[in-house]
């Protein structure tokens, strides 16, 4: 207890300490981020000058869109300006900014994500009564609460972490995780644990049995369907949703909610990477893939800005 200090600075150890594996590490995280800055942002160009997009499910795609551009731009263009500059340091008030905004963005998608599948449901199992249900207010109100929660919960973990104190300021990870900051403080944590659980479970594990519910309604919905092709036509059109709910809830519940026993750096920073990293640059490629709508305003988008250079 006596080694308690306020830091002024935090060193970020990165993904590795190898010179070699820094710079393949940089390579990836640069085409990785360059690539889903990209999708993303053609994603939501796609959806905002195609009025046939102009749709309950495409306002939340794009929304999601945003987010992820949001949610990567938090850690990643820190990390390879700090290979590129050669140093590792942030300052305190840079590493709470960092964390604040990256659990925001981060709950901010799980909601979300909850918010699509509900729209799936109703578009599924309630066709006829689907437009009037999901009015103008209604969607503005779904696309809303996860903006405005996850700033709410965001903004409890950051007030909480001003007022701890730390022994040491080299951070294991890449960024300013809140996990990674818990481990390094001095201060007595048990409120910090407990508020990672309870309002984890909120933007995190409440939105995912959301969904599951959500997909079991709709599963039972689609068995009654009398033709095969039938089934999978309705199917087919939430096939890209659970790619992306699996891939993102996977990999953060094994973080975050798992006994810290099982945690080991190596194993925290490959799930890490998988869901700052991975899933928001396969997301629009996802979705297009799977959208013909999407596809076809894609090639349009596309075929304009060639003809216009």
């Amino acid at each position: 207890m006596n080694n308690q200090t306020r830091v002024s600075e935090f060193i970020l150890l990165g993904l590795s300490e190898q010179p070699q594996q820094q710079r393949v590490f940089f390579g990836l995280s640069c085409s990785l981020y360059l690539i889903a800055c990209l999708g993303n942002l053609l994603t939501i160009l796609a959806i905002v000058l195609d009025p046939h997009l102009h749709s309950p499910m495409y306002l939340f795609l794009g929304n999601l869109s945003l987010l992820d551009i949001c949610f990567t731009s938090t850690t990643i263009p820190k990390m390879l300006l700090n290979h590129l500059c050669g140093h590792t340091t942030i300052s305190s008030s840079a590493c709470l900014a960092q964390m604040y905004f990256f659990i925001a963005f981060g709950t901010a998608d799980s909601i979300l994500l909850s918010a699509m599948a509900h729209d799936r449901y109703l578009a599924i199992c309630c066709p006829l009564h689907y437009m009037t249900i999901m009015s103008v207010l209604r969607c503005a109100l779904l696309v809303a609460v996860p903006w405005i929660l996850s700033n709410l919960i965001s903004m409890v973990h950051t007030i909480l972490m001003t007022h701890l104190s730390f022994c040491t300021n080299r951070i294991p990870h890449f960024f300013c995780d809140l996990n990674a900051l818990i481990k390094l403080s001095c201060s007595d944590t048990q409120v910090n644990k407990m508020l990672v659980l309870v309002l984890g479970s909120s933007g995190v594990l409440i939105p995912f049995v959301c969904i599951m519910a959500s997909y079991t309604l709709i599963s039972v919905a689609v068995w009654k369907v009398p033709s095969a092709r039938g089934k999978w036509k309705a199917f087919s059109t939430c096939v890209s949703h659970l790619c992306v709910v699996f891939l993102f809830y996977g990999t953060i519940i094994g973080v975050y909610f798992n006994p810290t026993s099982t945690h080991t750096t190596q194993r925290d920073m490959a799930a890490t990477v998988m869901y700052t990293m991975v899933a928001p640059m396969l997301n629009p490629f996802i979705y297009s893939l799977r959208n013909r709508d999407l596809k076809s305003a894609l090639r349009k988008l596309l075929s304009r800005n060639r003809f216009a250079l």
